[in-house]
């Protein structure tokens, strides 16, 4: 188990919403955090003896295990909504490992790690969030397998351009050390992608406030990577009235999809 105690400082939600472009005022403090936000507190301050070659916490040194597997993706996350954070108001994040399971597929061995977080204010239990990632060995950002077809019976779109600067705001402000997100050179000739990746959590915030302005307040969000979006791709948010949603590449492979009640 792992827990961080976090005062959610109104500044650092002030600078994410003027990143993101948010019209009206930020939230102040005692406001509702909105979704999601927790992911630019409660940061893991590795020092530099403990990070790997692409920007990361080494495995081995923290929570989760060394499985001996290198590279790092957010393959996707279910979030429970019990009640709002409030900005300005110190919170607790617990974590645990949920599983570690390890397999082997068409790129090579994988490790599959679930990382169970909660967020706890003033006692009470705010959002539970299970974290899904997957390490691999191989270098090569692209899949053994061909990526899927978005489906394009949305009953709503909305399109989203993500800047460099944004990238690396973002990066900042989740206190993500990730080369693939800012350093060119080593997205591509370290891990095979075709420039800089816009980061999973982004992409899942976006589907996230869209499920928001279009059904209202979010029970829970669950969400899966598909396929690697780079940043000098449009991507195209959609939404179907039932409540699922996807991220769609200009061409037209699904990048990832989600659920929203």
């Amino acid at each position: 188990m792992h827990s961080v105690t976090c005062a959610l400082d109104p500044a650092r939600a002030a600078a994410l919403h003027a990143s993101l472009g948010n019209a009206g005022a930020p939230p102040g403090s005692g406001d509702a955090l909105p979704l999601f936000w927790h992911q630019i507190y409660f940061w893991d301050v590795s020092p530099p003896d403990r990070l790997g070659a692409d920007g990361h916490p080494r495995t081995g040194t923290g929570l989760i295990p060394d499985l001996g597997l290198p590279r790092r993706m957010w393959a996707g996350g279910h979030l429970e909504f019990h009640k709002p954070l409030r900005v300005g108001h110190s919170a607790e994040k617990i974590s645990t490992i949920e599983k570690v399971v390890e397999k082997t597929g068409r790129s090579g061995r994988l490790g599959f790690v679930t990382l169970r977080h909660e967020f706890r204010q003033n006692g009470a239990l705010c959002v539970t969030e299970l974290q899904d990632l997957v390490y691999r060995a191989s270098a090569s950002g692209q899949s053994a397998s061909a990526p899927p077809v978005a489906a394009t019976n949305e009953d709503h779109a909305e399109d989203l351009q993500v800047t460099t600067t944004l990238l690396f705001r973002y990066s900042a402000l989740t206190f993500n050390g990730h080369r693939i997100h800012y350093d060119v050179d080593y997205a591509r000739d370290e891990e095979g992608y075709d420039g800089l990746v816009i980061h999973g959590p982004l992409l899942a915030q976006a589907l996230m406030a869209l499920a928001e302005r279009r059904r209202g307040r979010l029970n829970s969000f669950t969400f899966r990577a598909t396929s690697a979006l780079m940043n000098y791709e449009t991507a195209t948010l959609c939404w179907k009235n039932d409540g699922t949603l996807w991220v769609r590449a200009p061409d037209g492979r699904g990048c990832m999809t989600a659920t929203a009640r």
